[in-house]
């Protein structure tokens, strides 16, 4: 689903990733995980096709993540970023005309058993109503990998496990594959089966959890030795 070879960005002020390699295969549930500054936002940009390497090779869908394989991701960025002046049912309606995959039906059930107002504009939802909103937009184009940025971070403890089991449902039923950053090991220990680790730009681990966690590690002891390696 991703294949990433000696990939770097570079800003202005410096290399914000610098030869990263990393894959997921299809069909995961793979964390990102790493401090605030590592380069996860840079890395999820690129990913989904915002941003693109300044050396290396990054394949998304079999490819550069542009064009028509754009239409085949869905992307949530930090803080669930909606029109905090439409309202529900508008998102909608915008999502719709926007994405030629679009599933009208799953979106509006999915919002009616998430009880939203559809009258309600986003700026008077909850956090957590904000995310999900985010999340059924995203979910409903029907993609092929969701891409997801720190989306629960600014969520108080019970809205963020709300959040988390309603992706892993909606992943579940749709078998999409996920790529989601946290700089929460806690928030991925229960539902991620992949693993990518990254500390001041470049990937320190990556892989399937039963080979990085080999003999009965513990997932937060793994995450902070390969970063205290990274110092």
């Amino acid at each position: 689903m991703i294949e990433a070879r000696d990939v770097g960005r570079r800003y202005r002020g410096g290399w914000a990733l610098r030869g990263c390699t990393w894959e997921v295969p299809a069909g995961r549930m793979a964390g990102l995980v790493g401090p605030n500054g590592a380069g996860k936002s840079t890395l999820l940009q690129l990913t989904v096709g915002l941003l693109r390497p300044t050396e290396g090779e990054l394949r998304v869908l079999g490819g550069p993540p542009a064009g028509p394989r754009l239409a085949r991701i869905g992307f949530v960025g930090q803080d669930a970023p909606v029109h905090r002046s439409l309202t529900v049912a508008e998102h909608l309606r915008l999502g719709s005309r926007l994405n030629r995959t679009w599933d009208r039906a799953w979106a509006r059930r999915r919002i009616d058993e998430l009880g939203l107002d559809p009258h309600r504009r986003a700026a008077r939802l909850s956090g957590g109503q904000r995310a999900q909103l985010a999340l059924t937009l995203a979910l409903a184009k029907r993609p092929d990998l969701l891409v997801l940025d720190e989306p629960v971070a600014a969520l108080d403890p019970l809205a963020r496990r709300e959040f988390l089991d309603s992706l892993a449902q909606a992943r579940a039923d749709s078998g999409a594959t996920v790529l989601m950053s946290s700089h929460l090991v806690s928030d991925l220990a229960r539902d991620c089966d992949h693993l990518i680790v990254l500390g001041r730009g470049r990937v320190r681990a990556a892989g399937p959890l039963t080979d990085l966690l080999a003999g009965g590690r513990d997932l937060e002891a793994y995450v902070l030795e390969q970063l205290e390696e990274a110092r």
